[in-house]
């Protein structure tokens, strides 16, 4: 090999490896640091790309949970509503029976009639107040409950409302309805054990759909964290691995400086040759 000043391989080959080495080493630290195998579209495009996909229905899910989130509370307050509505409607069955004695004085009745009232009244204020979020599952006229299922939101739960107003479809009792003689009494005990009936069958419909939302969430919630594992499978870095390469690297960017160092001062070699 022909000495020259001009052109040092050795110090050529002494610096690729170490940039090389440096190169990795980088890489390396990035891992370390975010740690992530893949953290960009640099490291490995097509994996990255499956991993923003994936990032992407994770999202879409959280988007799911709350929706299902908000409708499991309208309709704790839906069926909080109904249970209160039904065991006042208990309460005027008892006030309605008991106007029914003939043998009741006038103030008596008077008396039981003006609690049945009250009570009566109370169902209204129950029913109106039974809002959550906007969205009044029991008043008349009131909103279905509607939970979005996947993470695109094109498909739903939808829970129908249950009228429990005075008048309504399940509480046949009026507004006016009252228990001031014995023959009104009569019709009051029997709308009043229809509306029971009717309110128990509208909270069932309620609690099944309770019921139907708190499985969606569970699934929903098992999902997610199932993809979110396969997103870690695909992109997480091995810290031990990555550890030890750490120290492999370090080693060999030592090594690298040294042997650029010695091929550098090669050409000086030649100045012997001049002695």
């Amino acid at each position: 090999m022909a000495f020259s000043v001009n052109t040092n391989a050795g110090a050529f080959a002494a610096l690729q490896n170490l940039n090389q080495t440096q190169s990795e080493l980088r890489t390396t630290q990035t891992q370390i640091n975010t740690g992530l195998r893949v953290s960009s579209a640099k490291d490995d495009a097509a994996t990255f790309a499956i991993a923003q996909t994936l990032r992407g229905e994770v999202s879409g899910l959280q988007a799911v949970s709350s929706s299902l989130d908000r409708a499991q509370s309208t309709l704790d307050v839906a069926i909080a509503a109904g249970e209160a509505v039904s065991d006042l409607l208990i309460e005027l069955k008892e006030k309605a029976v008991a106007a029914k004695d003939s043998g009741l004085d006038t103030s008596s009745r008077n008396s039981l009639n003006d609690d049945f009232q009250q009570l009566r009244d109370q169902i209204t204020s129950i029913v109106q107040n039974a809002e959550f979020n906007g969205t009044n599952v029991v008043e008349n006229g009131g909103d279905a409950v509607v939970a979005i299922t996947n993470d695109t939101g094109s498909n739903t739960i939808t829970i129908a409302a249950q009228d429990l107003s005075l008048g309504g479809a399940n509480v046949t009792i009026g507004s006016a309805q009252s228990i001031g003689t014995q023959d009104a009494a009569s019709v009051a005990v029997a709308n009043i054990e229809s509306s029971i009936q009717n309110v128990n069958t509208a909270l069932s419909a309620l609690g099944s759909g309770s019921s139907r939302i708190e499985l969606q969430q569970t699934f929903v919630n098992q999902l997610s964290d199932a993809i979110e594992v396969g997103i870690g499978n695909l992109v997480d870095a091995d810290l031990a691995e990555t550890s030890a390469n750490l120290q492999s690297l370090q080693v060999r960017q030592q090594l690298g400086l040294q042997a650029l160092s010695i091929a550098n001062q090669a050409p000086s070699t030649v100045l012997g040759l001049f002695r």
